[in-house]
């Protein structure tokens, strides 16, 4: 192969600009400058969506290293920064950024040498067709691709060819009744850790109580319930994994492990090489299940591939096809489709090719006996373990008691979100978007409007030419359906112009939303109670309510003749309509639930207020920009809606955290896990951590700065990031200061070999912003909630940790209804030491770990700061000394992250 590229390379950064000639020859060049050449000149980068935010330039269409190795080594990961890249490799990176476009020439000369040499390449089989459809694309890549990739002997076979079809098994037995001696839990224990591992006494007692939540239940809607709090370095996940597989080993049946994170899904998924080193053995015994937006959808790729898609996005769906042979699961959102490939494309992004909800045909589809969302569906049915998230498990809970399978054992890891994702899970919503997605559903497609959904007489033709009732129905629920908003709602209202019942009630709710509710910016969305509502809002809600009551009774008849065609068993009636027609009930008795509840919350419009409910009215927008308008309805405690369609069908649950509870008190953890629903009380374990904070941690309470001054706010993260040499976590509590701070500091950090990142900044996903800061002991990572929780990233690559001030809650009007119910302040107290600990808790991953907590806050209270460990030193500085203090510990710190500098992949400990 000829290994010279006709092309020249630029990397870009906040610090300068580099560019190489095609020979390696390599100048600084400035913005102006670069941006002209990229306009002109093919140029090879890495990461062509970052480096257009570092020209200042809406696009730049160059080679991106980043897509060649998505092609060349579909379902791998790599760090995307010259130094990541390297090591995925094997070469050897470069050693300042001054010698990164350098480097990229060789990154891609060593891309391409890989196609040349077939018999070392994992990856060759589909290459050569999808070169070839991506070079009808006009993608850049295709054109050096050509020169080193052979054609094969014999025709490739595609992606529909390759696939697995899933097998039906037959329902699983329930599981026997056993119970578990402390001496086999810790043996289990001591295999998972290994036999050199340090013998830790708080993970073997952490693990042993445990097992108590697998024991047989004693009453119908009595689980064995534990509420398990273990300190950061108890090892958790061994602590319950432990007990959890040798229950499902010996009782034959299934342990669900919610989380509430990705992060600690794919921490959870590594742990469980562990119990299962074959991985023909570990995809049978262990599941990851998610909701079905996170997976490919095959008709919706199909599609794309047949020229549903254009320009970048046709190259996306190109790259995912080819990403699809070789992926595990077929999982786009924290699977091995890395993170980084669809922020690539920017608004061409892949959720298009997910399964978008209400669109999924089921059984009709042609390629649902190979699809990734219903083998995981079938897979996690047979397995040991099954690990999801907090909200997939309440709706899955909720579905499977009706149906008389409850969820038997479930673990709720990172259990201080239960609350929070109950709250989302039970929450019901009336607006426009969830409104024009019923109609969609029920009606398909109207007009001009693309996409391939199917309305109901679509999917169920062979019914209702089979069934004269049904058919009825079909057309009943389809008229009915003409009354929600159509296409084009949110323009109409604007002009005050609504058509229909429905956007004429959302127009209602609008003008009240505006006539009443303040912002302290006017960009975002608005908000106002419902109480004493206006006279033409209730005028309002009674039309809609008929409108809505319509809708809701020919579903219902729909529902009913479904069933009794399921009964019936017509010849037609194989294996697929089954499947088809299972999933329209499923789907009719859903959105029935939702009507329901939109129905129950207009009713109220005007009279008495439920005390179990907060009902609202909301503009929701975009920096000005209306995206949607309606009214909302929370539980007031929707631990009362978990206790009664998760935990009491349970026979064992664990609630386990490393900050369950408030302090030293069981009763706030008690009362966000619906405790006081049930009618025994659960068991408390308390594991502390074994490190030793004191030693190895200081919090720093800055008092001599400016509240809202922005430009001291970034001055004082500057001299701090500084001071620490990178290593730092910025936390902020609103996206705006953190911009602002941002475009403040990060070209001077830069130029002093400090990168900085950003979340709401760069147009890079969070894990990945996560998985550069923890390869690079000198970067920094700003961000907001997302961070402050479930970041794992120890060693010396995080040293610091910086908050921007005291994380109140935000004065909604949920938040004004649950403080006024759960003591006022108090209330606001916990909320804020509960986030302070969280923070803090990123700090100490590690027993060797050291570093600083600092929070800009001058009028910190001293009662919130029993939120971090016993014996930390608190120390309430100013700017100056607490950069002093930084910068004496912050050399050796340095040191070892750049002579020891252990790199994992994302995920594993």
């Amino acid at each position: 192969m000829d290994s010279s590229l006709p092309y020249p390379a630029l990397y870009a950064t906040h610090g300068g600009i580099w560019i190489a000639s095609p020979d390696g020859e390599v100048r600084g060049i400035g913005r102006g400058e670069a941006a002209a050449r990229a306009a002109e000149t093919p140029m090879i980068t890495l990461n062509a969506a970052v480096t257009a935010t570092r020209l200042g330039i809406a696009e730049f269409s160059g080679l991106d290293l980043l897509e060649l190795f998505a092609f060349v080594h579909p379902a791998r990961f790599a760090v995307p920064t010259p130094a990541g890249l390297a090591r995925a490799l094997g070469l050897t990176p470069p050693v300042d950024d001054a010698r990164a476009p350098a480097f990229l020439l060789d990154a891609a000369k060593a891309l391409l040498g890989r196609m040349a040499e077939p018999e070392d390449w994992a990856e060759r089989s589909g290459a050569w067709n999808s070169a070839q459809s991506l070079g009808r694309l006009g993608w850049p890549w295709a054109r050096p691709i050509r020169h080193v990739l052979r054609e094969p002997a014999q025709a490739e076979r595609g992606l529909f060819a390759r696939l697995p079809e899933w097998d039906e098994a037959g329902g699983r037995p329930p599981p026997r009744n056993i119970q578990l001696g402390e001496a086999e839990t810790l043996e289990r224990l001591a295999a998972l850790t290994g036999a050199k591992a340090e013998a830790r006494e708080g993970q073997k007692h952490y693990a042993a109580s445990n097992a108590r939540a697998f024991d047989p239940r004693l009453g119908e809607g009595r689980p064995n319930l534990v509420l398990a709090e273990a300190g950061t370095g108890i090892g958790k996940t061994l602590g319950y994994l432990a007990p959890a597989s040798l229950w499902a080993e010996r009782a034959g049946g299934a342990v669900w492990i919610s989380t509430y994170t990705k992060a600690l899904q794919r921490q959870l998924d590594f742990e469980t090489r562990r119990l299962f080193p074959d991985p023909a053995v570990r995809r049978e015994k262990v599941v990851v299940r998610k909701g079905r937006e996170n997976y490919l959808c095959l008709l919706n790729l199909e599609d794309a591939l047949q020229g549903g898609f254009q320009n970048r996005a046709a190259i996306l769906a190109q790259l995912v096809a080819r990403w699809a042979m070789y992926s595990r699961d077929g999982d786009m959102v924290g699977g091995d489709l890395p993170g980084w490939l669809p922020t690539l494309f920017r608004r061409a992004g892949s959720t298009a090719l997910t399964d978008r909800r209400g669109e999924c045909v089921y059984a009709g589809c042609p390629h649902y006996r190979k699809c990734f969302i219903e083998r995981s569906a079938r897979a996690s049915e047979g397995a040991d373990i099954v690990i999801a998230n907090h909200a997939l498990v309440m709706i899955l809970a909720q579905r499977r008691a009706d149906e008389g399978h409850p969820l038997g054992r479930i673990i709720f890891d990172e259990g201080h979100h239960l609350f929070d994702a109950a709250d989302s899970t039970f929450a019901a919503a009336l607006t426009g978007q969830e409104a024009i997605e019923l109609r969609r559903w029920i009606i398909g497609p109207e007009a001009k409007a693309r996409g391939r959904r199917r309305g109901l007489s679509a999917r169920l033709s062979d019914v209702a030419s089979y069934d004269e009732e049904g058919a009825l129905a079909i057309e009943a629920a389809s008229a009915a359906a003409t009354q929600l908003p159509a296409d084009g709602w949110l323009g109409r209202l604007g002009e005050n112009l609504p058509l229909g019942p429905v956007e004429k009630l959302l127009a209602a709710a609008r003008a009240t939303v505006y006539a009443r509710a303040s912002a302290v910016d006017a960009g975002y969305g608005l908000e106002t109670d419902v109480g004493e509502p206006d006279p033409e809002l209730i005028d309002a809600a009674q039309p809609a309510i008929e409108a809505l009551e319509a809708l809701v009774r020919p579903m219902a008849r729909l529902r009913q003749r479904l069933t009794a065609v399921m009964e019936d068993g017509p010849d037609w009636l194989d294996g697929q309509a089954r499947a088809r027609i299972d999933g329209a009930i499923a789907g009719l008795t859903q959105r029935g639930q939702l009507i329901a509840a939109w129905i129950s919350m207009l009713a109220r419009l005007g009279g008495p207020i439920d005390p179990d409910f907060v009902d609202w009215l909301a503009v929701d927008r975009i920096e000005g920009r209306e995206i949607d308008i309606g009214l909302h309805r929370h539980w007031l405690d929707p631990a009362r809606p978990l206790a009664e369609t998760v935990l009491k069908p349970a026979h064992g649950v664990l609630v386990t955290s490393a900050t369950l509870r408030d302090g030293e008190d069981w009763t706030i953890a008690e009362a966000r896990s619906g405790v006081p629903y049930l009618d025994h009380a659960p068991r408390h374990v308390a594991v502390p951590s074994p490190f030793d904070y004191a030693s190895h941690a200081e919090v720093l309470v800055v008092t001599d700065l400016k509240r809202g001054d922005v430009a001291q706010l970034g001055q004082a993260y500057h001299r701090l990031i500084a001071a620490a040499g990178g290593g730092t976590l910025g936390l902020f509590t609103a996206i705006s200061r953190l911009r602002a701070v941002h475009a403040r500091i990060a070209d001077r950090l830069a130029r002093d070999g400090l990168p900085l990142y950003a979340q709401h900044v760069d147009p890079i996903d969070t894990g990945t912003l996560v998985d550069i800061f923890r390869d690079d002991p000198h970067a920094s990572l700003l961000g907001t909630d997302a961070l402050r929780d479930g970041v794992d990233v120890p060693g010396d690559s995080l040293r610091l940790v910086v908050m921007e001030g005291i994380p109140w809650p935000r004065p909604t009007v949920l938040h004004a209804a649950r403080k006024a119910a759960g003591g006022g302040s108090v209330f606001d107290d916990r909320i804020v030491r509960a986030r302070m600990r969280q923070a803090f808790g990123r700090l100490i991953r590690s027993a060797d770990d050291r570093g600083h907590f600092v929070l800009l806050g001058a009028a910190t209270p001293s009662r919130l700061l029993d939120a971090f460990p016993g014996g930390v030193p608190v120390l309430r500085v100013t700017l100056d000394e607490a950069i002093a203090r930084i910068g004496a510990s912050s050399g050796p710190a340095r040191a070892r992250a750049e002579s020891d500098q252990k790199i994992s992949e994302p995920g594993e400990p």
